[in-house]
């Protein structure tokens, strides 16, 4: 077979030996499309064919809702609270990777909150009326880590006493930002000592005590925060804007 090429002072001859050499592979492409390391297997074994695997959620003990406190519809409220939405609720891992908010993308005077989804963060809600918070300060822009370690430990159920915990809170403002973790029920320190066998139907208050610092140092050691924090009661707070830390470690 004589191949003439474009140049006519040249022509290439080859026989059928050097034909089959030069393709040994009747279909050369078909290596060209594998990957490293990929079995060439056959067309009609059904098992070589990929399917597709459906990944199962992960649900929640409890759901869960962000909410939001626009700071530019704060100074326009009439009421406080008046300016809080709430944004989204879930109730599986996935759905919270998928929201998650970081406080350092928050504007200045933000407010974002993560509540069990039956409980408005309010201090006139019900479950939230006779509770108070603890709090952690960090610098402005630092508070990304302890946000997230806090959100894993309330849908991870990591706390000893999780039903007494209502959400949690972070407070974004010009000089630093606060994490706070409210619950549902603060003693009275006057009646710390009383007695639950004479008064079975009512709340320990010395439980409760143990079980407020319980909930704190718990929460301290999960965030690996060093410095001290502080637990404030709401009744406290709504009749002293300075009011103190009930119980401090």
């Amino acid at each position: 077979m004589v191949v003439e090429s474009e140049n006519p002072k040249s022509s290439i001859t080859t026989t059928p030996a050097q034909e089959d050499q030069s393709n040994p592979n009747p279909n050369p492409n078909a290596d060209d499309d594998l990957e490293e390391g990929e079995i060439i297997g056959g067309g009609d074994d059904s098992s070589t064919i990929p399917t597709a695997v459906t990944q199962q959620p992960h649900p929640l003990e409890h759901s869960w809702t962000f909410w939001f406190d626009n700071p530019s519809a704060k100074a326009k409220q009439a009421a406080w609270g008046s300016s809080m939405r709430s944004i989204y609720t879930f109730a599986t891992v996935e759905d919270l990777y998928n929201n998650i908010n970081h406080p350092s993308k928050l504007v200045v005077g933000a407010d974002f909150y993560c509540f069990k989804s039956n409980i408005e963060p309010k201090w006139e809600d019900p479950v939230c009326a006779n509770g108070g918070k603890w709090t952690v300060t960090c610098q402005r822009g630092k508070s990304d880590t302890c946000w997230l370690y806090t959100l894993l430990a309330l849908i991870g159920e990591q706390f000893e006493h999780g039903d007494e915990i209502c959400g949690a809170v972070v407070n974004v403002r010009a000089r630093q930002e606060k994490v706070s973790l409210w619950t549902k029920n603060a003693a009275n320190e006057a009646s710390q000592n009383s007695c639950c066998s004479t008064n079975p139907r009512k709340v320990c208050h010395a439980m409760v005590c143990v079980v407020q610092v319980s909930i704190g140092e718990q929460w301290k050691k999960l965030l690996d925060y060093n410095e001290t924090i502080g637990f404030i009661v709401h009744d406290d707070a709504k009749h002293d804007r300075g009011a103190k830390n009930r119980y401090t470690i």
